[in-house]
């Protein structure tokens, strides 16, 4: 992705992000919220809108939100109220949407996020709780829109950044820090392609050095990480191209097109009161006093940035590795449950970076759906350390645990792959293999030290690779030393 580069101008975006929270149950009624049912069976009479019905706050609604506020430095408001967000839409049949406005539970946050060449802090304007519209499907009947339901009540976050972003690599590494907090707090998949983490965006440009904003489109649509790069660029380059040419920026809504890669209008902007926002009627604010803070922040489980410089501070990892390490809260769960029965760390991560990472990416799968135990890999690594095996050989077995859940010692014996330590099977070779080699010894002696390297190839040859080449290295340095 080509960086944008333009001396009279800099871009300005802000982010507004909503994650699905998996909450068991909607945000103000008791029915599931689980994605995937078939149509219209997970509502109740409040997500259909009926008279009367009346809404009841899930409690872990209130709890995830303050979660994500506290990993993202934010203030948390001792009182905050709902609000009704009004407006007409097919899959809205209450004709209002329960959201907060005027009163985020959190507020005044920032996250930091790193970059190849440098690290920045963006601000987070608020976090507030409301729950989710359903969804409206246009190409399943040649003649009508349906409706399904099964998403209305979902309980979302709202998370608003400042206009602290400048390029579209700064947004993508800002919402992927955002898509890994919420899978550390385990309040959120992150999975953009089923719709439970969304990314809207605006963009202006303004003259570099000007503090006044310029006109800003909205962004929607952009249902991947990378889409919301491409569509961030596309927009920029736009509206400078525009600007250049002596047009104006209009106020609008675009849809990004991630097939022809373009932005199109979808509406102009409706500002704030469009809504006729008015606080909820039937919610009580949210009181949230210390006691119940200092309950949730205990339930905080060590926030990715944390664990990464724990990594690199007392376990002596690397900072490249230990980042890949860390990117999700399963690989450095599974990562430290194998620590735990082995204290080997680097040992550990390159076998997890290297064959681990492989098999989950050629069988695209996640690290909790991997066949092989944290007992067992921290068994085949034990192979390796005491060079009962060599590295060729723990490659071999760790394919073969893949589809076979014998004990690795087990499968190092059946395949003979078991290295051999016996001098009384080592040293008979090793004499062999000098006696054969009167030349090299002679030029050893010479001085040409490098010759060792040959013995010992001779040697692993002759042994069928049984031979523990350390001790192989030993004996032979020590025989031609003394002869």
């Amino acid at each position: 992705m080509s960086t944008i580069t333009n001396d009279k101008f800099e871009a300005v975006i802000g982010l507004e992000v909503h994650a699905q929270l998996l909450t068991k149950t909607k945000a103000f009624a008791a029915v599931s919220s689980e994605y995937g049912g078939a149509p219209n069976t997970q509502v109740t009479p409040l997500c259909l809108g009926h008279p009367g019905t009346l809404p009841v706050l899930n409690e872990n609604l209130v709890r995830y939100t303050i979660k994500m506020g506290l990993a993202t430095n934010c203030k948390i408001s001792e009182k905050s109220i709902f609000a009704r967000k009004n407006y007409f839409y097919p899959d809205l049949p209450k004709g209002y949407q329960i959201s907060q406005y005027e009163t985020p539970i959190c507020y005044d946050g920032e996250i930091e996020i790193e970059l190849e060449d440098y690290n920045k802090t963006i601000g987070i304007t608020r976090i507030h709780m409301e729950e989710d519209a359903g969804k409206s499907i246009h190409d399943q009947d040649p003649y009508h829109t349906l409706v399904d339901l099964n998403r209305a009540g979902t309980p979302l976050i709202e998370i608003v950044s400042e206009p602290d972003l400048r390029t579209p690599q700064e947004a993508y590494a800002y919402l992927k820090k955002i898509r890994q907090i919420v899978q550390y707090l385990e309040v959120c998949d992150g999975n953009m392609e089923e719709g439970s983490l969304r990314c809207d965006a605006n963009v202006s440009i303004r003259p570099r050095g000007q503090k006044e904003l310029g006109t800003r489109t909205e962004l929607k649509n952009m249902n991947s990480f990378r889409n919301v790069e491409r569509a961030l660029t596309y927009e920029i380059e736009r509206q400078i191209e525009l600007v250049e040419s002596g047009g104006e920026v209009v106020q609008q809504t675009l849809l990004w097109d991630p097939n022809k890669l373009i932005t199109r209008q979808m509406r102009s902007k409706e500002e704030a009161h469009d809504y006729r926002y008015f606080p909820e009627p039937d919610l009580p604010p949210v009181i949230i006093n210390q006691t119940i803070l200092n309950e949730i922040e205990t339930e905080l489980p060590e926030l990715p940035d944390v664990r990464l410089q724990r990594f690199v501070n007392e376990l002596g990892l690397n900072a490249d590795d230990a980042v890949i390490l860390t990117e999700n809260r399963p690989l450095a769960d599974y990562f430290e449950d194998a620590l735990s029965k082995l204290d080997e760390p680097k040992a550990i991560a390159n076998v997890v970076l290297t064959e681990v990472l492989r098999v989950l990416n050629e069988q695209s799968i996640t690290i909790n759906e991997f066949s092989i135990s944290t007992d067992r890999l921290t068994e085949l690594i034990s192979l390796k350390l005491e060079d009962k095996i060599n590295s060729s050989a723990m490659q071999t077995i760790f394919n073969e645990m893949l589809k076979n859940d014998q004990p690795p010692v087990k499968l190092a014996e059946k395949m003979n792959l078991i290295q051999v330590s016996d001098t009384g099977f080592i040293e008979p070779i090793i004499d062999e293999v000098i006696n054969a080699n009167p030349d090299e010894v002679a030029k050893y002696k010479e001085g040409k030290k490098a010759l060792v390297g040959f013995f010992i190839g001779q040697v692993m040859k002759k042994s069928k690779g049984k031979a523990n080449p350390k001790q192989v290295r030993e004996i032979v340095t020590k025989r031609l030393e003394s002869d």
